[in-house]
């Protein structure tokens, strides 16, 4: 069963392993869940699910929903999507960043993370999603193009993606 959930007060340990196992990131993919101890993971929470609602946004940050992969009951991958884009973002990050926690690569959930999340933007009235990613990160390229990104450049060693989410 697959199933993409928002965040939620009420997570637990389930998912704060899966953070930890990500680690602070990689490719451009910040985990601020991993600075966290367990006992400290409600504060985590509740700044996520403020910044979902554009509270208490770090300056030059927009309003972003994280959202989990979760197969068969278990936490998979991590997603954040964007409201809308600020300069820096047209720049590097994008609408949508995600990651899957590295047990569980290279099964093609990747793919259906990032197809769930688009149909989320596409809810939320996003028309078209940039997606950013480094030249070398071959599996998210993959990721991206399996899901119709096209291409608009590559620049400083940054691949821009765009995805049309309506005619």
């Amino acid at each position: 069963m697959i199933e993409l959930r928002e965040l939620s007060l009420e997570d637990d340990i389930e998912i704060y392993n899966m953070l930890q196992e990500i680690g602070p990131g990689e490719n451009g993919f910040f985990n601020d869940g991993y600075k966290y101890p367990f006992d400290s993971f409600g504060k985590y929470l509740l700044e996520n699910y403020n910044a979902s609602k554009g509270i208490g946004l770090k300056i030059g940050h927009v309003p972003q929903t994280t959202f989990w992969l979760i197969i068969d009951g278990q936490p998979i991958g991590i997603a954040k999507l964007r409201s809308y884009l600020n300069t820096a973002l047209r720049e590097s990050g994008g609408h949508i960043g995600y990651s899957i926690r590295p047990s569980e690569r290279n099964k093609g959930y990747g793919k259906m993370l990032l197809k769930e999340v688009l149909s989320k933007a596409k809810n939320a009235g996003i028309k078209e999603a940039l997606i950013t990613c480094n030249e070398d990160n071959l599996g998210s390229r993959n990721i991206i193009e399996a899901n119709s990104g096209k291409l608009e450049e590559i620049k400083e060693g940054h691949c821009k993606y765009w995805i049309k989410l309506s005619e």
